[in-house]
């Protein structure tokens, strides 16, 4: 699949791709998802006041997505593998803002600590390192200075011929909204349509202490793909209104 074949192809986007040239280049590769339906006001502690967190039947979602990054680059430069693929982890919930739905991240952790500073250098994001180990299918992580730990060992099933009005809601993300201490900065991306396949959980330890009222137990949903491939554009910088 080129990339022409890619801009082309936008009929399952919720709006139309940005006017302007994309910017980067990444794959989100063999990616696990572990989703769970959490308590509306616990999630609010943790969410900028100018974002409003989307609901689906009434209520918010937390998912914890570890994948492996490739070949992220900038347009018009080649990757780089010792910076442009390593392991990643995100911690992410479902938001909307100017009128877009997307996602906001909770945590975001790298297994390259060079990969990591790039990243938030670049993007703002609060890239941080976390030991990570990712061999067939197990995957696992640690940090011992925030005590976070993942221990995940699956199998994959079969793909979903029919994906779930949830299944959709919680994967078709084409915006990503971020803060920092003067601004709420919005990430627009475009990639194909999320194939879905089932997933079986052999063996699971989730550990992240400062989310832990919210990510505990077996997760409510549980979906694997083999991934995508992403065309990122800019940040957009908008100033915030603290009250």
């Amino acid at each position: 699949m080129t990339i022409n074949e890619i801009l082309n192809r936008t009929e399952h986007r919720p709006w139309k791709i940005p006017n302007q040239n994309w910017q980067f280049y990444q794959e989100w590769n063999r990616t696990i998802f572990l989703h769970w339906q959490v308590d509306l006001e616990e999630l609010k502690k943790l969410v900028p006041q100018e974002i409003e967190i989307d609901l689906i039947e009434g209520k918010p979602w937390v998912s914890l997505v570890a994948f492996t990054m490739e070949k992220i680059r900038p347009k018009h430069l080649p990757y780089f593998p010792p910076i442009s693929n390593f392991d990643e982890i995100n911690i992410r919930t479902y938001v909307k803002y100017k009128n877009k739905t997307g996602v906001y991240f909770l945590s975001i952790e790298g297994g390259k600590l060079l990969s990591c500073k790039v990243s938030k250098l670049i993007s703002e994001l609060p890239y941080r390192f976390s030991k990570t180990k990712r061999i067939s299918n197990q995957y696992s992580s640690s940090n011992l200075e925030l005590k976070d730990e993942l221990d995940i060992k699956f199998s994959i099933g079969k793909k979903l011929e029919a994906k779930s009005k949830l299944d959709h809601w919680l994967t078709e993300r084409y915006a990503l909204f971020q803060d920092t201490k003067t601004s709420i900065n919005t990430f627009e991306i475009h990639h194909l349509e999320w194939e879905i396949k089932e997933l079986q959980i052999e063996k699971l330890k989730v550990n992240y202490p400062r989310f832990g009222k919210l990510i505990n137990g077996q997760p409510d949903k549980i979906q694997y793909s083999d991934g995508v491939k992403v065309l990122a554009w800019g940040k957009k910088k908008n100033k915030r209104i603290l009250k």
